[in-house]
């Protein structure tokens, strides 16, 4: 076997490298140092296949073309450090919040300091990948901003991006792919769609519309990888507070279709859910429902919340689902966090207790049934 050691390879007119065609073995033990560059230097046509360094993001991505774009390259386990993280950011402690807190869902104990928020607000919404983590919208200077975090990582949230429409106190649900908000409360309640590729950065786009106007609207994620679940909220003019679940097909676009309705009207009751159910709770109700995610219909009577929280933060894993926090009425916000094992209807048990008293803000996990 013939070997070349050549230092630098160009075209005739030193404008590019060479094409080089067949399979080629780099078989070094070394390492192969890609292209490097910042998100505003990304080519913007370049092959399906392309890859290079972001060294704004310090991630390895990828061009996937068909209207996508540059997304990152995933290379860690959906358990991420041994166990799958469910995480609570901002919301109010009276004030505005930029704390993002996280539990290890299969465990129980107190909750630990994860960073801060990109800006501190709340009415916001979130939702994940397996690796990344968004939060949408909500209530600072009139805040349109989308911001994410790795969630492997201990750190502070960074920009990613804009919403299209207003969404304050939305609701936010996702797969592996892709990351959709609905609604708004403020400054009118919108039943608007907008979407975004959670592995990039950009400003959402849209995706459809909701059967109703809405907000506070208790779907936090509700999916399984296909489908999507809004659920309650507050849709005045018609009725100050709603039953009516929704769903959408996450991986296309287009309007929301009927799904059946809550046990009652009711306004932020956000659900733990896995790829088979999901189970509403919250709206300063110790009532906890579910519905079967792939079937459509009326939600049916689970079992109990030890407390009653209003706008709580839940985080979910394939067998467990966790309340965290929240304002209860006439006592005031808590730390309280109550978690149960979605598949086995009862009452939710003592988790451990939050960072803070707080409500109103975001919360995901990288092991909900959306992935």
């Amino acid at each position: 076997m013939s070997e070349a050691r050549i230092t630098n390879l160009s075209n005739e007119s030193n404008t590019g490298g060479p094409t080089i065609s067949g399979i080629t073995t780099f078989s070094s033990p070394y390492f192969f140092v890609p292209p490097v560059g910042s998100t505003a230097e990304r080519p913007d046509n370049p092959e399906n296949g392309s890859i290079r360094f972001n060294t704004d993001s310090k991630h390895l991505e990828y061009y996937r073309g068909n209207g996508i774009g540059w997304v990152e390259v995933e290379a860690s386990n959906e358990e991420l450090d041994g166990g799958y993280r469910g995480f609570a950011c901002g919301g109010m402690t009276p004030s505005e919040s930029d704390t993002i807190d996280y539990i290890t869902i299969a465990t129980l104990g107190n909750a630990i300091d994860f960073g801060n928020l990109f800006s501190g607000r709340y009415g916001m919404s979130s939702c994940a990948s397996r690796t990344r983590g968004l939060n949408w919208g909500g209530y600072a200077s009139n805040n349109d901003t989308i911001d994410y975090f790795t969630m492997s990582s201990l750190g502070n949230s960074v920009d990613f991006g804009n919403t299209a429409v207003n969404h304050k106190y939305p609701a936010a649900l996702s797969n592996q792919t892709r990351g959709c908000c609905g609604g708004s409360y403020y400054p009118a309640q919108i039943n608007t769609i907008t979407y975004v590729t959670i592995a990039s950065t950009g400003d959402s786009k849209d995706f459809g519309d909701m059967t109703i106007i809405r907000g506070i609207t208790g779907a936090t994620q509700g999916s399984n990888s296909t489908r999507g679940i809004f659920a309650g909220g507050h849709s005045a003019p018609v009725s100050p507070s709603t039953n009516i679940i929704d769903y959408i097909t996450i991986a296309s676009t287009g309007d929301a279709a009927d799904f059946g309705d809550l046990l009652s009207g009711s306004q932020n009751k956000p659900p733990a859910f896995n790829a088979v159910r999901c189970v509403f709770g919250g709206s300063y109700s110790n009532t906890l429902e579910y519905i079967t995610t792939a079937t459509t219909g009326n939600s049916v009577d689970f079992g109990d919340l030890a407390y009653r929280p209003g706008h709580p933060y839940v985080v979910s894993a394939p067998t467990r689902g966790v309340w965290m926090a929240g304002k209860q009425s006439p006592e005031g916000l808590t730390n309280i966090m109550e978690y149960i094992e979605i598949m086995t209807l009862g009452n939710s048990l003592d988790f451990g207790d939050s960072t803070l008293a707080r409500s109103a803000g975001g919360s995901t996990s990288n092991g909900h049934g959306g992935l």
